[in-house]
């Protein structure tokens, strides 16, 4: 990332500009950690709990599924999220039966034998 310059104004306070704050991921109310060295000062993201790799890499997964409409539910109760999961199996089967050429119908449109 190129040296961007930014200016300390009246009441003190430093605009991070966007290019930083996008690669940092910043949002407002983020907390920032300060380390002064001589007269260097660098900001690091801090957050209470520190985070965890593989969780993070799940969220990013998991926002991805959502975003791509990759998703069950919503449900109201147990028994509706059941039904749900289970017609879904069901389908999600019935689609690699299909695309192995043993299901009830093949791509080519033929019929398989039983």
């Amino acid at each position: 990332m190129a040296i961007i310059t930014t200016k300390v104004g009246p009441k003190y306070q430093v605009t991070i500009p966007r290019a930083v704050r996008e690669v940092l991921r910043l949002e407002a109310g983020d907390l920032l950690e300060v380390r002064v060295a001589g007269r260097e000062v660098m900001l690091r993201p801090k957050v209470l709990v520190d985070r965890d790799p593989e969780l993070e890499q799940a969220l990013a997964e998991a926002d991805a599924d959502i975003k791509a409409g990759r998703i069950y539910g919503p449900y109201e109760g147990a028994p509706q999220a059941i039904k749900g999961l289970s017609r879904a199996v069901k389908e999600e089967r019935r689609r690699a039966a299909i695309s192995q050429g043993t299901g009830p119908a093949r791509r080519d449109g033929k019929r398989t034998k039983r």
